[in-house]
């Protein structure tokens, strides 16, 4: 036996090794923590949130609901759950989705519901989860659309979340997807025909809003059912979308479910997982796994990663189950499991080198409920994903991830200054000894879902995490070295711009971000000052009669966002810095 064949044998054995050591466990944990209440019957099922709807630092569950049974709002008291009815007038159509989401970037969550009997429901928070319908004066549409998903994300990066509703109706010939602008005011403008968006006959299950060839723009990727071909549009930067759905390779025919988004395989490119049908109209059954490879195409490789399922799936969510530092990948199914080729879920385990295996002995067996979407969160804080699940005729399943491993983990929130207030389409990377993971924040994903806010990175062994950085949808690049594992990192979007960038041997400005007076101190004396917006124009002018090292300028009257400042000192010589306003 030569070399070459030795070593492979021993790599084999490793690999090998490794799929019998890497266990995963979760205990199903719904009826114990308060969830109780069955959401109804729904045709083709419905969605859940695990989102932090009040913002105490705990993730919440809100799940929809089947006609006459109310939306389930349910409180995390600090790993416990306690259903609440913040609606004063109840939605008792049936609900598709639920998603929390910042329409006006004042901080809290406001709530936006899907129906496909009614008109869906747009609700500002007062801050209190005090929730008023404002659909009539939002400019949304009021009559039904029969929606099941709406994602949200940004058009034109100017720091308000649009909305994409994802609209099905079978036989009708008047139902199309919307695509609704944010106009910054509480108001949204249709703007599906300005951004190129065809208003062809669909049926739509959901979308995602996606950045797939990192140009800063953020793409949208739809997911069709039956005989109508996925869509991929590409954002051309200017507000206006082109048809990539041929060139990127991820037009497929297929009953697609989901828009399921992440980089798995740790390559800086954003890969996505849609689910399937055991049977489709036009293509062999099975899930597709769209890899990106990084020039803007995608290549299929569901197959060869064993990740195909062959069921009847819709929710798939990404997860480092175990946080051994690569994302695996849960999947729903509506069989009961009675039929053992027809699987009622799957967990499935990152081996590396796109290839994926079923985790068994997970706590999941036995599990028969027709099950729907799912969404990660972390119920109790203790840095494992846990998962829910969406249930026909049942209350949802709560798995707790109670997998036995030292393994640390770092979790990482955003909060937009310059971008949308949620931090949606950022990239997060982090890097520990050069071996990099990414995350991509969406709000509105999966089949019908929304994960938490909070993203949870696994750190295996590691307990120093070299560099986390984000890069915002406004350009601005948040980094933050030498960060301790096991916590949570709030991350405010151009906090570490002093850092980064201002301070040196000649010149320094604090805070950064700033809300009201911006200290400059400089080693040489300066003559004057000028602040700049990003379309180049003077906000703020000053000149000194006596030329002065250290100042305060006042920017109290200057409007959120990112902005340039501009030194000249004696001998003439200019410097500029960026720098954020609260």
């Amino acid at each position: 036996m030569n070399l070459r064949s030795i070593l492979f044998f021993i790599c084999f054995f490793l690999l090998s090794f490794n799929v019998i050591i890497a266990q995963m466990t979760f205990d199903e944990v719904s009826s114990q923590l308060g969830i109780t209440n069955s959401s109804g019957n729904l045709q083709l099922g419905a969605g859940v949130s695990f989102v932090d709807f009040d913002d105490d630092g705990w993730d919440d569950l809100t799940v929809a609901s089947g006609n006459n049974i109310p939306l389930r709002f349910y409180k995390n008291n600090n790993g416990t759950f306690v259903e609440i009815f913040p609606l004063s007038i109840p939605i008792l159509g049936q609900t598709k989705s639920t998603t929390w989401v910042d329409i006006d970037n004042d901080g809290d969550k406001d709530l936006y519901v899907t129906t496909d009997n009614e008109g869906n429901k747009l609700f500002e928070n007062d801050g209190n989860l005090g929730l008023t319908d404002i659909t009539s004066t939002s400019g949304l549409p009021t009559g039904n659309l029969y929606t099941y998903g709406a994602s949200w994300g940004e058009i034109d990066n100017d720091g308000y979340l649009d909305v994409f509703i994802s609209n099905r109706r079978v036989f009708e010939t008047s139902v199309t997807n919307y695509l609704y602008k944010n106009n910054g005011d509480g108001t949204f403008t249709d703007y599906t025909e300005i951004a190129g968006i065809e208003l062809d006959i669909e049926l739509t299950f959901c979308s995602g809003f996606i950045d797939y060839d990192n140009d800063g723009w953020q793409d949208i990727y739809i997911a069709n059912d039956k005989s109508f071909p996925n869509k991929m549009y590409h954002n051309n930067g200017d507000g206006t979308y082109s048809d990539a759905s041929l060139s990127t390779g991820t037009g497929i025919v297929i009953d697609a479910m989901s828009v399921s988004v992440e980089d798995f395989n740790a390559d800086g490119y954003l890969d996505i997982y849609v689910t399937n049908t055991h049977s489709p109209i036009s293509e062999p059954g099975g899930n597709v796994f769209f890899r990106n490879n990084g020039d803007g195409t995608f290549t299929n490789i569901a197959t060869i990663s064993g990740t195909i399922f062959n069921s009847f799936c819709w929710g798939a969510s990404f997860i480092d189950a175990d946080n051994d530092m690569d994302l695996d990948l849960y999947v729903s199914s509506s069989r009961d499991g009675s039929d053992p080729t027809l699987a009622s879920y799957n967990l499935y385990v990152n081996q590396g080198f796109d290839s994926f295996t079923i985790a068994t002995s997970t706590g999941m067996e036995g599990d028969s409920n027709m099950s729907y979407s799912n969404a990660i969160g972390d119920i109790d804080n203790d840095g494992r994903g846990d998962i829910v699940v969406f249930n026909m005729n049942n209350s949802p399943s709560l798995y707790h991830n109670s997998t036995s491993n030292s393994n640390n983990y770092l979790g990482v929130k955003l909060t937009g200054t310059q971008s949308n207030s949620d931090g949606v389409g950022s990239l997060i990377e982090i890097s520990i000894n050069g071996n990099k993971q990414y995350r991509y924040t969406m709000c509105g994903e999966g089949y019908l879902a929304q994960n938490s806010e909070k993203e949870l990175f696994g750190l295996g062994s590691n307990d120093i995490v070299d560099y986390v950085k984000v890069k915002w949808l406004s350009g601005i690049e948040d980094v933050i070295y030498d960060v301790a594992a096991n916590q949570t990192l709030q991350i405010i979007e151009g906090s570490t711009l002093s850092i980064e960038e201002y301070q040196n041997d000649n010149f320094d400005i604090y805070p950064i971000p700033v809300s009201n007076d911006l200290n400059v101190i400089s080693r040489n004396p300066i003559n004057n000052y000028t602040i700049y917006n990003l379309q180049g124009e003077k906000v703020l002018v000053s000149n000194y009669s006596i030329s002065t090292t250290n100042t305060v300028i006042d920017v109290s009257s200057v409007s959120s966002g990112l902005y340039f400042l501009k030194l000249k000192y004696n001998d003439d010589k200019t410097i500029t810095r960026k720098f954020v306003k609260k």
